[in-house]
């Protein structure tokens, strides 16, 4: 599974109404990621646009108690 990263934890912190808004790294980090995932999901119809998706091969359940 695709997994769009950042560059520390995904979050921005207040405790007051407006303190969010104040957090300069919290926001930094939050833009970051929204770049990132824009990026991944452009990345991802390009591929299926040259590419197509991977095959599937039929599913074979089995029971892990042999």
């Amino acid at each position: 599974m695709p997994v769009a990263s950042s560059q520390y934890w995904n979050s921005v912190h207040g405790r007051e109404k407006g303190q969010a808004e104040q957090d300069a790294e919290g926001l930094q980090t939050m833009r970051t990621l929204a770049r990132n995932m824009t990026f991944l999901m452009k990345s991802i119809a390009l591929g299926k646009e040259k590419y197509g998706l991977p095959e599937k091969e039929e599913w074979q359940p089995t029971h892990f108690i042999r």
